[in-house]
């Protein structure tokens, strides 16, 4: 994920269900159900109303497959560059226009098992239950191949594999890459098991924080939206960081003699440039640029490919590392002696390895968002499992091939190590326009998660669909950008920065965070003693027979070894982030005490 792809932008911006999306797309709301008042949901009616919702979905999709009939490459194609609405029409012909269900309210509530606090309309002003689930169904039209591209298109980012591969050597280069892939699997099995037994039409789950909310309260999920837009904010100053130096390698002509433009101008034009487009709070139909990031993917990679038969870009790797230039090309099978690796020495040089790998799997963040557009999100597994292999397969192929050329001069990201200079400015612009896209992105989401979390419900600050709400929106996108370029520009070294925050978030997010989710919703899950216990929709009640420890015991033992297994992967993820945090913070101080690493300095650092 070193080159971040704007994968859920055709999620045209945010959820179709919530009202705020419809009134900002000038949808006509006239059935709208007002919730009178809030009462509390347990986790068992989650899981209750998520059970109704796989079965009516699993009957659903098997109509819309065969009211669609088979499938030729025409229709695929059409249906790639579509709006969606065709699809919307074949899954459900009867659902209103004019229908809104409000977005309910959610708040936590101590107990033995924390409780969310939902908004139930006793009015529906004479809108069914079945006309409500439409008006949420019509919505979720994505498929499974669908959602494959977009996984795919999240997560990989190739250019930093062959930098990683030059501080691991070869084995344990395969065997990292190998291992992290499997666990993120693993993780994205964990988040589509979890999805599907606390989804529903009644409670849709849209968001990484509605995970946590549900099983362990507001708590865990205030924790986890902070943690999400801290590392937005850091994903935007990464990409400040290393588009400021692309602008620099441009800037500086063919001979590179030149220092070219100032540094810090170089991340001052990308980030005017960013808040100017961040002013665009809703990104609608805007899916053919997910199509096109990977395209333009493919065509760095080409390149990165094309230009190693002409050498690495030895100045680049001088002014970065310091390491001398000209000297044998060389790799190795295991970790490189010292001197040989960029990343450091030792242990230093192969954890910084490894943060890239880890770096390079991230994409967890945006699994819940994408199933809950899906059709049948029962297939999710499906797009996960072949977009994990098809993306283990390219970091495996260009990582290895790119550092089979390079050795130890090997740069990050790839594109900044081509040597020609025509073709490292077509690769720099094609990486400007990809990551220009995706800052936008990502700063929108990072600023509306902060905007929600403290502006809105602890300063009360108004919504953001408001006019006043849209002015504040104005005002802070500058604000959010001027805080990543600080960031960007006070630690000039792309390599240590992305290591960083691939370690304390990325990995987090990845591997931490669905291991933590696990253990707590298998325990839930499994305590519940199906003879005994029931839920009452009537009445909205649950009868537990005991509560406290006893139950969370009961829970464990059901699936001991599996719910061992997982606290042991908490753990060790635990270890794998400090560890990470550690190479990256010390290899960031040895830069900067060697004075390779200068902050907001016009010379670039590379």
């Amino acid at each position: 994920m070193t080159n971040i792809s704007p994968a859920n932008l055709s999620l045209d911006g945010g959820d179709p269900r919530k009202p705020s999306f419809q009134a900002e797309n000038n949808i006509e709301i006239v059935g709208r159900i007002d919730h009178a008042k809030d009462r509390v949901v347990s986790f068992e009616e989650y899981m209750y109303y998520a059970a109704i919702t796989r079965a009516e979905e699993k009957e659903a999709n098997a109509q819309f497959i065969a009211a669609r009939g088979p499938r030729t490459i025409k229709n695929v194609i059409k249906g790639r560059f579509s709006s969606g609405n065709a699809e919307q029409a074949a899954s459900n012909s009867k659902v209103p226009n004019s229908l809104s269900v409000e977005k309910t309210e959610e708040k936590g509530h101590n107990g033995d098992a924390p409780q969310a606090s939902e908004s139930i309309g006793t009015e529906n002003h004479g809108i069914t239950e079945e006309q409500r689930k439409a008006a949420s169904r019509a919505m979720r039209t994505a498929s499974w191949g669908t959602i494959f591209y977009l996984i795919t298109t999240d997560i990989l980012g190739p250019t930093g594999a062959p930098w990683a591969f030059a501080q691991l050597g070869y084995g344990p280069g395969v065997v990292l890459y190998t291992v992290f892939g499997a666990m993120s699997y693993y993780s994205g099995w964990i988040l589509w098991k979890v999805f599907c037994g606390l989804d529903s039409d009644r409670f849709p789950l849209k968001g990484y924080g509605d995970f946590f909310f549900r099983i362990f309260g507001a708590g865990a999920r205030h924790f986890v939206n902070v943690a999400q837009a801290l590392q937005l904010l850091l994903t935007v100053s990464v990409l400040v960081l290393s588009n400021g130096q692309s602008i620099s390698q441009i800037s500086r002509g063919p001979s590179g003699d030149s220092v070219g433009i100032c540094f810090v101008a170089c991340m001052v034009i990308f980030t005017a440039a960013g808040f100017l487009l961040g002013q665009i709070r809703t990104l609608q139909r805007l899916g053919w640029l997910a199509n096109l990031s990977v395209w333009l993917t493919v065509t760095l990679v080409i390149l990165c490919m094309v230009s190693v038969k002409y050498g690495p870009n030895y100045a680049a790797i001088e002014t970065s590392f310091g390491m001398p230039p000209n000297s044998p090309i060389q790799t190795f099978a295991g970790t490189p002696p010292p001197g040989l690796a960029t990343g450091g020495v030792g242990l230093v040089g192969s954890l910084n390895g490894l943060n890239i790998a880890v770096y390079a799997y991230g994409g967890a963040l945006l699994f819940a968002a994408l199933m809950a557009e899906m059709r049948h999100p029962m297939d999710f597994w499906k797009s996960l499992l072949i977009a994990e292999i098809f993306i283990y397969a390219t970091y495996m192929f260009f990582g290895i091939f790119v550092y089979s050329y390079q050795g130890q001069y090997t740069y990050n990201p790839s594109v900044q190590g081509i040597a020609v200079y025509s073709v490292q400015t077509a690769g720099n612009v094609l990486s400007l326009i990809s990551n220009l896209i995706a800052a936008v992105l990502y700063s929108n989401i990072g600023l509306k998660v902060v905007y929600v979390e403290v502006f809105h419900q602890l300063l009360k600050f108004p919504d953001l669909t408001t006019k006043t709400g849209k002015l504040w929106w104005a005002v802070m996108i500058p604000v959010y950008w001027v805080v990543a370029f600080i960031v960007g520009a006070a630690v000039p070294q792309f390599s240590y920065i992305v290591g960083l925050v691939g370690a304390l978030f990325i990995l987090s997010f990845a591997y931490t965070f669905p291991a933590w989710l696990a253990v707590g919703y298998w325990i839930k899950k499994d305590a519940m003693i199906e003879e005994e216990e029931r839920f009452d929709p009537a009445t909205n009640t649950y009868n537990y027979v005991d509560h406290g420890w006893k139950r969370w015991k009961r829970g464990f033992m059901k699936k001991p070894f599996f719910n061992a297994f997982n606290i042991f992967y908490f753990l060790g993820a635990l270890v794998t982030c400090a560890l990470g945090c550690y190479s990256s913070i010390e290899s960031l101080r040895l830069a900067f005490e060697s004075n390779i690493a200068t902050s907001l300095s016009c010379l670039p650092p590379l």
